[in-house]
């Protein structure tokens, strides 16, 4: 079998591409949400890899793997990885957990991720009300992920909230210093959420980027007596592009919190430091930045020999990537927790994927599903109409 075609395409609101062969049977892959300015990136690498066995898909991940880089570059080279692996089980007729090692599991645990009510403010109740709305959600998640700090809107809202002046631009605003006042709002609002949380569900929160190391340990220090299920990207994460594992090492040795980063970064290499200072409780990384679903596995592989635990990033990973995530988290080891659960945006994704469960989750766990490859299919005759001009042959 040999490689024919590597096509991209933006559907919706995310990259997708099509990987062809002389057989006939093609691979998809899915790039993050609200990244349409790597179509260029994702065709570089075409003529790198016409030709090639898709089925040999280290041997193809070879040739690509080094021109990558951290989120979002990484995300080209992943969901390529993702389409090979796609046609690689299809050819074998089995689905791809079977080609990592077979499943351990039945059933992968996910929490809320991509589904989110929108804060209407940033007081305590505000937060008490948000995460009550999550909790009553029909997916009876386990675990519930909130933003809070640098990952939310009380830098601009809260006054006082941060010492001197922020320095705005891009996703999320320059590393600042916390107020007495901005940290004993985030206890506020942690503690009144876990009076509607209670022991029942597990409360995670996603933190910055954008703490200063004394601020970290003060605030995971406060948060023992909550018992939350992590603190997440403190100092370094969302496209910031190195991992700074010694100072993520002296937070961690600091607290009884676990400490949790590692959705912006590419590559086993990248996580070397993290895994082997033991400077992290919880890495999470993404299918779609990592460089794939076997470069995923093999992170997991080796943070389970140190005593790390695996909590898979995914918010913007969309349908496709969710497909990506059940099979690799089938087939994880026993450190992993969760992943962050996607969802189809718009909503007309749902009708033009077949082959997903309905409901999709069910008691906040994913059947496992058994289909060869990815498992799921595009509706080709459906998914047409959505093609952006320019791209109307790429499913021919």
């Amino acid at each position: 079998m040999k490689i024919t075609d590597l096509k991209c395409t933006i559907l919706g609101n995310y990259p997708i591409i099509r990987i062809t062969t002389d057989q006939g049977i093609d691979g998809y892959g899915q790039g993050e949400g609200s990244k349409p300015y790597l179509k260029p990136h994702v065709l570089f690498y075409r003529d790198l890899i016409v030709g090639e066995d898709p089925t040999d898909v280290e041997r193809v991940m070879l040739k690509i793997r080094k021109w990558g880089a951290f989120k979002p570059w990484g995300t080209s080279v992943s969901a390529i990885e993702m389409a090979l692996w796609d046609i690689a089980g299809k050819a074998a007729n089995v689905p791809i957990y079977k080609l990592l090692g077979g499943k351990i599991r039945d059933q992968v645990q996910v929490y809320n991720g991509a589904i989110r009510f929108p804060m209407t403010g940033q007081s305590p109740q505000d937060y008490a009300e948000n995460i009550a709305k999550m909790k009553d959600r029909p997916e009876n998640f386990s675990i519930i992920k909130q933003g809070v700090a640098f990952h939310s809107q009380m830098i601009n809202d809260v006054p006082n909230f941060v010492h001197g002046q922020v320095i705005k631009g891009g996703r999320y605003p320059n590393r600042s210093l916390l107020t007495e006042r901005g940290l004993k709002h985030i206890i506020a609002c942690v503690e009144a959420m876990k009076e509607v949380l209670g022991d029942e569900i597990g409360l995670a929160l996603d933190c910055g980027p954008g703490f200063t190391v004394p601020d970290a340990v003060r605030l995971a220090q406060a948060m023992e007596p909550y018992n939350l299920m992590w603190l997440e990207d403190m100092l370094t994460g969302d496209y910031t592009p190195f991992v700074q594992a010694d100072l993520y090492r002296e937070v961690t040795q600091k607290t009884s919190t676990p400490i949790h980063t590692g959705e912006q970064i590419y590559l086993r290499q990248n996580f070397t430091d993290l895994i082997e200072k033991r400077a992290v409780n919880i890495i999470g990384p993404d299918p779609l930045d990592v460089g794939g679903i076997a470069e995923l596995k093999w992170i997991a592989e080796y943070a389970d020999l140190h005593g790390i635990l695996m909590a898979p990033h995914g918010t913007g990973d969309g349908l496709l990537g969710l497909a990506a995530l059940v099979q690799v988290s089938a087939a994880l080891p026993q450190n992993y927790i969760a992943f962050e659960y996607p969802i189809g945006h718009p909503s007309w994704w749902y009708d033009i994927v077949d082959g997903l469960p309905d409901p999709i989750v069910k008691d906040s766990h994913i059947e496992v599903w058994d289909k060869p490859g990815l498992g799921v299919t595009i509706n080709v005759a459906a998914a047409s109409k959505y093609l952006t001009a320019g791209d109307e042959d790429f499913f021919d």
